[in-house]
């Protein structure tokens, strides 16, 4: 069952509600009251396609209309994954940051074992971090200027040649995987971590990075699948339009 704009957003929370930090991304918080997806989008000026897709592509794995999504501007998805960074690196990684320093403190484990589960979330917070800080500082921003030059009259040389010298397919070929550090952490925790006094923690941190995981795959494929086309139609605009400068 799809998520549809005549749902009330509340009936959507209980449908499926790891939806709900999906949602907040969107800047939609709880008390939604009676108020339907539609009303709800319109409140907050949120494009209704876009939400939906965006929603419906979480809550169904099997769920992912490309050709649909082709269509969207690409700075609505370049909002959509800035605010999905923020949420990683300010409340996910975070939290499970804390959740890894309660189990470090479990005087069961010995120095070494504490060591090494810090030593791979680190690494993979790392990873994580260089990631999202190259799409930030490089790959979003040029896609935005991108985006304006193609929708402005204006043939502002130095820009042109700023937007020659980058192209989407440097960022597809310097795409990180940090899949694999993850994995690491993941069968650290399953395989080699001895019994905790309260083995609910480390289930809970469990539960935390295989969440993560779905997540940053969803991310991915929005990127990836999503995109990158769009930015690469754009590029082929621009080209046409540039041909001579």
């Amino acid at each position: 069952m799809l998520i549809h704009q005549d749902m009330k957003m509340a009936e959507v929370i209980h449908l499926n509600h790891h939806l709900l930090h999906v949602i907040n991304r969107f800047g939609i918080q709880l008390g939604y009251g009676e108020k339907t997806v539609s009303q709800l989008c319109q409140a907050h000026d949120i494009p209704l396609s876009f939400f939906l897709e965006i929603v419906n592509t979480f809550h169904d794995p099997s769920y992912f209309p490309i050709e649909n999504m082709l269509q969207f501007k690409a700075s609505l998805l370049i909002n959509y994954l800035h605010q999905t960074h923020r949420y990683y690196l300010d409340f996910r990684i975070p939290e499970i940051a804390n959740y890894i320093k309660r189990l470090s403190d479990d005087k069961a484990f010995s120095e070494d074992i504490k060591g090494l589960l810090q030593h791979f979330f680190n690494q993979y917070t790392s990873e994580l971090t260089t990631h999202i800080n190259k799409e930030e500082q490089r790959v979003y921003p040029y896609v935005l200027e991108l985006e304006r030059f193609l929708s402005s009259e204006h043939s502002d040389q130095a820009l042109i040649q700023r937007l020659k010298a980058y192209s989407i397919h440097e960022y597809e070929e310097d795409h990180d995987d940090v899949e694999a550090k993850l994995f690491d952490l993941k069968n650290i925790l399953i395989k080699y971590i001895p019994e905790p006094t309260d083995s609910r923690i480390l289930n809970l941190i469990l539960h935390e990075l295989f969440e993560l995981e779905r997540d940053l795959n969803n991310h991915a494929h929005i990127e990836d699948l999503i995109l990158v086309p769009i930015v690469d139609k754009m590029e082929q605009a621009f080209h046409a339009r540039t041909v001579s400068s």
